[in-house]
């Protein structure tokens, strides 16, 4: 996908699969909501969860992003680096100039504009190291 493609591809998925590394060093995945902005990708993520406690020993994930049912309808990025925290964990709401405009776009996306701090989640910022992506939607040929 192209850096466009990229872009409105994340803006309309809904649902992405993070990889942590667990304590001995297998995966553990889990969904999360998200949002991508300004080439970071970003979750609210329970602080008192497995997927927490991995990132706070060791930050690497991978998160895949995909959709499509048949083989000519395949599509996805995977996005792998390393996880930062923004912001109060877990967050009740203080201002932060950082999170302001991501915090609308999670609440657009998913909550008809609503945003709400329940004191459980935190926010996580993932700067790519490495994007790979796939559109098998430009290998259908289409009639001439």
């Amino acid at each position: 996908m192209s850096a466009d493609e990229l872009d409105a591809y994340l803006a309309i998925e809904r649902t992405c699969r993070m990889a942590t590394i667990g304590p001995d060093g297998a995966p553990h995945q889990s969904p999360l909501y998200f949002v991508w902005h300004g080439g970071t990708f970003w979750v609210s993520s329970l602080v008192r969860s497995q997927r927490w406690t991995d990132i706070e020993r060791d930050p690497r994930v991978s998160v895949i992003v995909d959709s499509g049912g048949s083989y000519g309808e395949l599509c996805g990025v995977e996005i792998r680096g390393v996880a930062t925290r923004v912001g109060e964990a877990p967050r009740i709401g203080g201002p932060n100039a950082e999170l302001e405009q991501i915090e609308a776009m999670m609440a657009a996306k998913y909550n008809e504009g609503l945003s709400a701090h329940d004191g459980r989640h935190a926010w996580l910022a993932l700067a790519p190291h490495k994007i790979v992506s796939w559109d098998f939607r430009k290998l259908v040929a289409t009639p001439g």
